[in-house]
């Protein structure tokens, strides 16, 4: 069920959609920076009170219009519906017949060519507007801005309680009574209520009132709306948390003893809760499809063909100053597990099958056979590692997708892909995993519950470290799963990298799939603590000194 936080959220993102805005003109106006503003939009912060006051301050809103769902407060901010602060002027009524406002979005009847002819699939979970794709077998819109302009092509009425029928504009009435104040839209995934009479009949058999006579309204001819799924991360953690209430009992509280034991079944722990995240998913994914050569090890010890990009990186430059002298205090900086910020990449569905059109795909995944472009930036660690080899090479969608990035940027040219091997593919596929295993790991850290942060970590870790060709795992075999997510953790690093190099910090080193070595102010680039979107200073040292 969606709280009020989540609501929030919507309705800023439906509000800067209408407005025109982005992330940052709206940080500017708020007095953030675009990546808190990021931060809470996508849930990893929290919106505050005073962020509230300060939202309605910047959109000239109330608050409570701002807390009564996405649909109310678009209308508010174009005059179409009455603002809920007491004493708030009557907006003017909308007549059936009105021609619809310029500030309007176009319908979805008048979409793209690529929509026209699809069915929606069913209510959005996230906004309750109709959506015409699905991810994980849950109907939604692909993006904020999707949402924002399905609640606002809806009107104040779709969605909402239903307020009083006007009169007909053919039926002789007094004159139109002034409308009342939509109550606040309930969110838009909560259950509904035990359903009332229904609507339209009380409208036909209610009696007009002598002030103000009702004509009968039409029944209506859409079906009823159904509920949204409920998001199953309250159902996961449940499941991990009881998991470790259960074994520490077994124990008689010995911390220690629990934790060996809960490390001990992490792999089958973790597959059981992937099995119960994909629960009602629309389609299922290959768990042992055939390995394709590149992704089978040459002997039981050795290596596949696929390079990851793991990063190993220092600056040559600072190296050389160092030795001539000069005195640089870094600061080494740990990222956060990793590999769970790494769970969100994305993953190919099925069979990976041949594609030689040299196109990358973005609906696909896979892996690819490429020749990267050159690489002339001595500042900055190579997108690819420290492959030191020419030519071309097997590389995962995560890599991929990074040096295109870089190319979008004028960092490199494009990569020039001459074969790959790729299935369907979706970001969203370990999503309600991920999710679960970070709040369950955020929630231990805020109450000092070091046994379940250890039972989280040895389950993402193991997770990812033995969906490949291992025998410690007998219920996957997805080698390329788990190169793309071991590829993504480095891509994560390099992009951490980059933002600091950005923001005018010098990058030291790069290494591993966590580590980060700087000069200069860190604080005022990343955040710091223990959670995902944060760092963590892991040693200070002077360069060519004594560490």
């Amino acid at each position: 069920m969606s709280g009020t936080e989540e609501i929030l959220r919507l309705t800023v993102a439906a509000l800067m959609s209408r407005s025109g805005e982005r992330q940052g003109d709206l940080a500017a106006g708020l007095g953030l920076s675009q990546a808190q503003v990021s931060r809470k939009q996508s849930g990893s912060a929290h919106w505050s009170l005073e962020d509230v006051d300060l939202l309605a301050a910047h959109y000239g809103l109330a608050v409570l219009d701002l807390l009564a769902g996405p649909a109310h407060a678009v209308d508010v901010l174009h005059g179409a519906a009455r603002s809920l602060r007491p004493g708030a002027p009557t907006a003017p009524p909308v007549h059936p017949m009105s021609p619809v406002p310029p500030t309007s979005p176009v319908h979805p009847t008048s979409a793209s060519a690529e929509t026209v002819g699809r069915e929606p699939t069913g209510p959005c979970v996230l906004c309750g507007q109709p959506a015409l794709d699905e991810l994980d077998g849950f109907p939604q819109h692909l993006s904020a801005e999707e949402c924002a302009e399905a609640v606002a092509a809806a009107g104040p009425t779709t969605g909402a309680p239903a307020a009083a029928p006007e009169p007909s504009p053919s039926a002789a009435a007094p004159p139109e009574p002034t409308p009342m104040a939509a109550p606040p839209e309930p969110s838009p995934s909560a259950e509904p209520p035990p359903p009332p009479p229904p609507p339209a009949a009380d409208a036909e058999t209610a009696p007009p009132t002598a002030a103000a006579p009702t004509p009968a309204a039409p029944a209506s001819v859409d079906p009823p709306r159904r509920a949204a799924p409920a998001y199953a991360s309250e159902t996961l953690i449940e499941q991990i948390v009881d998991r470790v209430h259960d074994v520490l009992a077994e124990h008689e509280g010995d911390a220690d003893a629990a934790q060996a034991a809960l490390i001990k079944t992490a792999i089958p722990d973790v597959m059981a809760l992937l099995k119960a995240s994909r629960v009602g998913g629309r389609y299922e994914h290959s768990e042992f499809p055939p390995t394709q050569d590149i992704l089978r090890k040459k002997s039981q010890k050795g290596a596949d063909e696929i390079w990851e990009g793991r990063p190993k990186w220092r600056n040559a430059a600072l190296f050389s100053a160092a030795k001539k002298g000069e005195r640089i205090e870094v600061t080494a900086l740990d990222m956060n597990a990793a590999y769970l910020s790494a769970l969100k990449a994305w993953l190919p569905i099925g069979q990976l099958r041949e594609d030689t059109s040299g196109v990358h795909d973005p609906k696909k995944a896979g892996v690819h056979l490429i020749t990267p472009a050159e690489w002339d930036h001595a500042d900055l660690p190579n997108p690819l590692g420290n492959r030191m080899e020419p030519g071309e090479l097997w590389v995962t969608e995560s890599t991929l997708r990074l040096l295109v990035d870089c190319a979008r940027q004028g960092l490199a040219g494009p990569p020039v892909i001459h074969r790959s091997l790729v299935s369907g593919a979706t970001e969203g596929l370990l999503e309600k995993l991920r999710r679960a295993l970070a709040e369950t790991r955020r929630t231990a850290l805020a109450e000092g519950d070091e046994l379940t942060v250890a039972y989280v970590k040895a389950m993402y870790s193991k997770f990812v470290s033995t969906i490949g060709e291992s025998s410690a795992n007998r219920e996957i075999r997805r080698p390329d799963w788990m190169h793309i997510i071991r590829s993504k953790a480095f891509a994560n690093l390099w992009m951490k990298a980059h933002k600091a190099h950005r923001a005018g910090l010098r990058v030291v080193e790069i290494s591993g799939t966590d580590e980060l070595h700087v000069t200069g102010d860190w604080r005022a680039v990343f955040q710091e603590g223990r959670d995902l979107n944060e760092v963590k200073e892991k040693d200070t040292y002077i360069l060519g000194g004594k560490r």
